[in-house]
């Protein structure tokens, strides 16, 4: 049980890490192409910043996820002992 929540954590960080990785990919590409190529629209940087910040919600629930199981496991490990 707390291996596989473990899993789901760590999985939710990569998960998260790879989304804020291409949220920022897009931040930069908008800054390079200027509003020509986003279709004359200064709208093209919202979305990707609105991703990175719930990417980064993300990442911070599932190391809580982690976290909590880490905390769980230890007082498990100490009852045993």
């Amino acid at each position: 049980m707390i291996n596989n929540t473990l899993a789901i954590g760590i999985q939710g960080i990569q998960d998260g890490m790879y989304g804020m990785e291409n949220a920022a990919r897009k931040i930069a590409r908008a800054g390079v192409d200027g509003p020509q190529g986003s279709g004359g629209s200064g709208n093209s940087l919202i979305e990707p910043i609105i991703d990175l910040k719930l990417y980064e919600r993300s990442v911070e629930a599932s190391a809580q996820v982690v976290k909590a199981a880490d905390e769980t496991l230890g007082t498990l490990l100490d009852i045993m002992v």
